[in-house]
This record gives C-alpha cells, structure tokens and sequence, in this order.
C-alpha cells in the first residue's frame, strides 16, 4: 500500500468520527500555540535547573569591607595622538574616522581641564550638557562638532573633505576658549 493511499484512507476515517470544522479549529490552535511557544522562547526556558540541596555559601565577616574590583580602563592619551591620528585618516581620504577622532581629542581636551569626566556609555548630547553645565561658552562649538558626528554616524551619511574642515574649525574654536586666546581674525 502507497503512502498516498493510506493517508487518504486514514484521514477519510477520521473525517468520519471528528467533523472537519473542529480539526481545522485543532490545527489553527496548534499553529498558534507554536508561533507563541516559537516567539517567545528563550523566556519559557528555565535559566537553570532547579537544585534539591542547598549549598551554604560562605560568607564574609559583617566588619570585613567588600572587595574593590577596578574596573579595566583604556590608556588615556593625549589629546594630540587624536588629532595626528585625524590628521591621518584624513590625508587617507578617510573623513568620517577623522571626525570621530576629532571629537575624541576635543572630549580629551575637555576632560583634561576638568569641564567634564566622561563616562563609558556617554552620548554626545550628555556630553554637550555636561560641558556647558560647566562651561556654558563651549556649547556652540562642542554641540555644532556633535551634530556633525550624529549626522556621519548615527545618521550613517557619508563623510566629505567639508565635515573635516568644520570639525578642524569647531576644534579650534574649542581650544580658543579653553585657553582664552583671543581670536585670530574673520573666517573666510
């Protein structure tokens, strides 16, 4: 007997006992209840396997102060290998890392005279606020540098010569007014 006989017999016996409007009723919750099962399924699973005896853990001393993890940093450079590293990727035709790295040497200046401390994580709109927080004259020059970073990176629009030369500007701009230099004349 072929497989295609048998299926045909066994479903004719089964639409003999269980009216066809029920069995599509079944397959349609059996579909449902596996797309929800599928959907969500790591939350469904146990995290792990439940334990029958306890293990006692052992436990410090109440006076005993906790231990101190440091938490890995990164070296801190100079806010000059930031700029030459810029300065590089430019020359490479590269302006959207030489924005970013533009931008780092600017936070690296702006941490280094203590306007901001930056924190791992931190956006470049936290950053903005927390610099002018501090120093309220930054913000034009540190909020237009950000705006040209969002746009070439969270933006994801492609980078050009002009975007570099705005951030050399807006660096520039920064420095001023973190040294007090005055400045130097018009800007063609």
């Amino acid at each position: 007997m072929s497989f295609s006989r048998w299926w045909t017999e066994t479903t004719a016996a089964l639409g003999d006992r269980v009216p066809l409007p029920l069995v599509a009723l079944l397959l349609v919750l059996a579909a449902v209840l596996v797309a929800v099962g599928w959907y969500t399924f790591p939350a469904w699973v146990p995290r792990r396997l439940p334990r029958l005896r306890r293990r006692r853990r052992k436990t410090a001393p109440p006076d005993a102060p906790p231990p101190v993890v440091p938490a890995p940093r990164e070296p801190e450079l100079p806010a000059a290998a930031y700029v030459s590293l810029a300065d590089r990727f430019a020359a490479e035709g590269r302006y959207a890392e030489a924005v970013r790295e533009r931008l780092r040497a600017m936070v690296r200046e702006l941490a280094a005279r203590r306007v901001v401390q930056p924190q791992p994580g931190m956006t470049v709109a936290e950053l903005v606020r927390a610099a002018t927080d501090t120093r309220p004259q930054v913000g034009p020059p540190l909020g237009a540098a950000g705006a040209i970073f969002s746009e070439l990176w969270y933006g994801q629009r492609p980078a050009s010569v002009e975007h570099d030369h705005r951030m050399r500007e807006h660096a520039a701009d920064l420095d001023r007014l973190l040294t007090g230099r005055p400045e130097d004349g018009p800007r063609p």
